[in-house]
């Protein structure tokens, strides 16, 4: 009997299917601009537009949003849509927030333990989300985004997908700042529900500052939108190219 090396069963592996995902919905607006820009109406359209991009440019990849409306999605249905259609890798696209600073530019974050309370701030405020869920306490086991102790969890969970989530997320912020000219604050980790719950490699990109006047501005307008979206088909088209080539 021969055994075959490892390596030869990922040999013609292709990345088929991303799983798009426009963050908050519905009743949940995500953060507020100043000018009331609503955070899941700019993530929605840079979604589907980066969707369209990555659909009429690259054969054979199919587009799978986690929500194509302005409608609340729990965080369990959509890592199963990930989980369920067997995903080869899932984008949350968000809009940030610091309220009372004029903080701004592009961050892109992979599952991990946060680094330092700013990093612990946005994924409490986006874990937060799950207060809204009924029955919440007995659907997340009692996580409580609100509690140091229970991202204790996370870190008893490293994921065998972390190299390619960084991979994605460095082409991600690579992207926003060589091509289209936006401050990246770079690659950061932290305990987000939503990428620790889906089983392929994933990345939460924060596209920008609605608390900053400017970048409000900049998200809540068409071309603002198409740069974001344009920039993240682009990662998505070189990471395909570099997963694929390896094999």
């Amino acid at each position: 009997m021969v055994t075959l090396p490892l390596f030869s069963f990922q040999k013609n592996f292709k990345v088929r299917t991303v799983v798009i995902d426009a963050g908050h919905g519905g009743k949940d607006p995500g953060t507020v601009g100043k000018k009331n820009t609503r955070e899941k109406d700019v993530v929605l359209k840079i979604a589907l537009k980066t969707g369209k991009y990555i659909e009429e440019n690259i054969e054979g990849v199919k587009v799978l949003y986690t929500r194509k409306t302005d409608k609340y999605i729990e965080f369990q249905d959509r890592a199963d849509l990930a989980n369920k259609n067997k995903a080869d890798l899932f984008i949350s696209i968000h809009a940030n927030s610091i309220v009372g600073t004029n903080a701004y530019g592009t961050e892109t974050y992979v599952m991990g333990l946060h680094k330092d309370k700013s990093n612990f701030d946005v994924a409490k405020r986006e874990n937060s989300v799950i207060l809204m869920d009924e029955n919440y306490k007995e659907k997340y086991e009692g996580f409580d985004p609100n509690s140091p102790e229970s991202y204790i969890l996370f870190s008893l969970n490293q994921s065998a997908y972390q190299e390619n989530s960084l991979k994605f997320a460095q082409l991600v912020e690579d992207q926003f700042k060589n091509r289209v000219g936006r401050s990246s604050r770079g690659v950061k980790q932290a305990g987000f529900l939503v990428l620790w719950m889906t089983t392929t490699p994933s990345v939460l990109v924060e596209t920008g500052f609605l608390s900053n006047s400017k970048e409000e501005m900049f998200l809540a307008s068409d071309n603002g939108q198409d740069l974001i979206a344009s920039a993240i088909y682009r990662a998505f088209k070189e990471y395909k190219a570099d997963i694929e080539s390896i094999n």
